[in-house]
């Protein structure tokens, strides 16, 4: 299975340089390869992840991923262009309720996550309520060695304290005071065009896919 393209990286970069309306009219074609190049990458993702998470159902490129145009109206960054290509893979795609699968590329910052993120109050207690509850199963999956090796929790956002309603726990309690349930992987820039991009980014996922599988339970 293919990476990306090269020039689909390279447009990122230029693009990170050049974040003006005149620099991106008079390079859309560029745009428009690049974009078709991160469409068939999510497609090809899309039927990896439907193997071993059925939940997704049918999906197609287009439900997953996020415009490149930021809405600047509230910002105090008026750039008008996004850096990066993003896509969420979940069921009904990106705009989901549901736990799912993240992937953005961007040169120098690109991940591979997933999980819950900036949910409300009430669903975060029930993803706590779920962690003490069936304690050895969410220990099991994350600590498991594959996904040690493959993860990391760093930068994601936390409590200083554990919540209130809870109790100390030494094992639960950094996960306790998580906001998101969001752990990642980054990518490197010359993994993102290595023949087995797609494969190995499949792999993240399916490493991924049982603590997916326990949010969505503590939250539906």
């Amino acid at each position: 299975m293919p990476g990306l393209k090269k020039e689909t990286v390279d447009f990122l970069v230029n693009l990170s340089k050049n974040n003006n309306r005149e620099w991106f009219q008079a390079n859309r074609n560029s745009y428009e390869l690049a974009n078709a190049d991160f469409q068939q990458f999510i497609f090809t993702l899309i039927a990896g992840i439907s193997r071993f998470d059925k939940s997704i159902g049918a999906l197609e490129p287009r439900d997953c991923t996020f415009r490149i145009y930021r809405d600047v109206r509230f910002s105090a960054n008026k750039n008008p262009y996004k850096e990066n290509f993003g896509a969420f893979i979940a069921p009904g795609g990106r705009k989901s309720n549901s736990c799912g699968y993240y992937i953005h590329i961007q040169p120098g910052s690109s991940f591979a996550s997933g999980g819950l993120y900036m949910a409300p109050t009430p669903v975060m207690k029930e993803v706590r309520m779920a962690m003490v509850d069936n304690r050895t199963e969410f220990l099991s999956i994350i600590n498991n060695p594959k996904f040690k090796s493959t993860f990391t929790w760093e930068g994601v956002e936390q409590a200083k304290r554990t919540p209130a309603g809870f109790e100390f726990d030494s094992e639960l309690d950094h996960f306790l005071r998580l906001k998101h349930i969001t752990p990642s992987c980054d990518f490197t820039d010359q993994e993102l065009i290595h023949p087995d991009f797609d494969r190995r980014t499949i792999e993240v996922f399916e490493t991924l896919s049982p603590l997916i599988k326990f949010l969505n339970q503590a939250i539906q």
